[in-house]
């Protein structure tokens, strides 16, 4: 049976637990998997701009000894010509073993994975989902805290669009203690489904305030977000919320003294480049997890987890 990883929920808090320990074990010792995907094929297949996410998993994918083919914008594949995802997946599941779809449009992913041959990896769909981005986020928050259960997060910037604080909030729920600061205007606050469908019905502690200085000195973790122009129908209201919350090192002040800072990144200026030398500042360590965290997913995926030993598959 084919698996794909289009929600967090899809993978269960053990095989999460699991996956990070891969992850962890690459991060020691890479080279011990530096030949576990000879031979195997990554699709990306981006009909959306990205640098981190498309770059990471071709790192990851490399990093194993495969190989990687596909496209970086829609502009340069057939979706031009009209050709549906159903279509472009049956395709590329004849060239490749495994894919990582980004789509502008929330659902696609789901959509391939249901006409795929191959295993399909949901590299953010409109502003819905971001998983892979969830497992970096898991992974620098249990290296930082040593655990993903009794902290308190603070989610801040953009919470309506910002798929990646959607996905962690769904995985993050399912770990016990955890309580939720969420900081934003009025106009991005998290939707109305986060706080009806995954927080309320578990009795999950949350607060949705709109001061981030007054939030800082509670909060284990500070997950910033940027406010995404590419999300926004009129510049206008794009330009008035842009400056909203920008994280200085005098607002640093007022956090723990082994609070960590994370970002899905890009930033724009919601976090000064002074932020860069706290040692709470984790963002940079977050894309390089990034990484680790991919590898060990394509191998779960395509069932070569197992596979400690260099070698080929």
């Amino acid at each position: 049976m084919i698996r794909h990883l289009i929600d967090p929920l899809d993978f269960s808090v053990e095989e999460i637990d699991g996956l990070l320990a891969l992850a962890a074990d690459i991060a020691q010792d890479r080279q011990k998997y530096a030949e576990v995907c000879h031979g195997k094929k990554l699709a990306t297949l981006f009909y959306e701009p990205s640098t981190r996410t498309r770059l990471s998993f071709e790192a990851a994918m490399l990093n194993l000894g495969g190989s990687v083919l596909g496209f970086a914008t829609a502009d340069s594949s057939s979706a031009t010509k009209g050709e549906s995802v159903a279509d472009t997946i049956r395709v590329i599941s004849c060239y490749a073993d495994i894919c990582a779809m980004r789509h502008p449009k929330e659902g696609a992913p789901l959509r391939a994975a249901r006409y795929s041959g191959i295993p399909v990896i949901n590299a953010g769909d409109g502003g819905h989902q971001h998983p892979t981005q969830t497992l970096t986020d898991l992974m620098t928050i249990r290296r930082r805290k040593g655990r993903l259960s009794d902290l308190t997060i603070g989610l801040c910037g953009d919470l309506k669009f910002g798929r990646t604080v959607h996905s962690l909030i769904k995985s993050l729920a399912r770990y016990e203690g955890i309580r939720f600061v969420l900081i934003s205007p009025e106009e991005l606050r998290v939707p109305d489904y986060v706080i009806h469908e995954i927080l309320t019905p578990k009795g999950i502690p949350y607060e949705e305030v709109t001061s981030l200085e007054e939030s800082m000195p509670k909060l284990d973790i500070l997950y910033m977000t940027r406010v995404q122009k590419e999300r926004f129908f009129n510049e206008e209201d794009y330009i008035r919320l842009k400056d909203t919350y920008i994280l200085t090192p005098e607002k640093m002040k007022l956090g723990k003294p082994d609070m960590a800072v994370l970002h899905p990144l890009p930033r724009v200026n919601e976090i000064t480049l002074e932020v860069d030398d706290d040692p709470r500042a984790a963002y940079f360590e977050q894309a390089q997890n990034g990484v680790y965290v991919r590898m060990a997913l394509m191998m779960t995926l395509l069932g070569l987890a197992g596979e400690k030993e260099a070698g080929s598959c």
